[in-house]
């Protein structure tokens, strides 16, 4: 994901109603400390998030580790920003 700066969205546009629960599902090499550290990530754009709400799912080989975190989105600024601080992560490989 390149760090290009995208151009304000009219609310009235957007498919997402603010605020509302929204899933972001990251993967990365599995690693002890690599939940833990998704966890700090998203909980600085998201305060009311915590690990009950983690859905962790390693892969089949035990290679690999799929985090699911369901935020509480309350702008596009605010899902740009988490975005592109969990792509740019060394710990992360993809972030859908």
């Amino acid at each position: 994901m390149s760090n290009q700066i995208l151009p304000p969205v009219d609310p009235a546009e957007s498919l997402i109603e603010y605020p509302s629960d929204f899933p972001i599902k990251i993967m990365g090499a599995m690693h002890d400390a690599f939940a833990q550290t998704i966890l700090e990530v998203v909980v600085t754009h998201d305060p009311t998030f915590h690990a009950g709400k983690m859905e962790l799912r390693p892969s089949s080989k035990g290679n690999y580790l799929a985090i699911t975190v369901t935020i509480v989105a309350t702008s596009r600024e605010q899902l740009d920003n988490l975005y592109r601080e969990l792509s740019g992560h060394p710990m992360v490989k993809m972030v859908l």
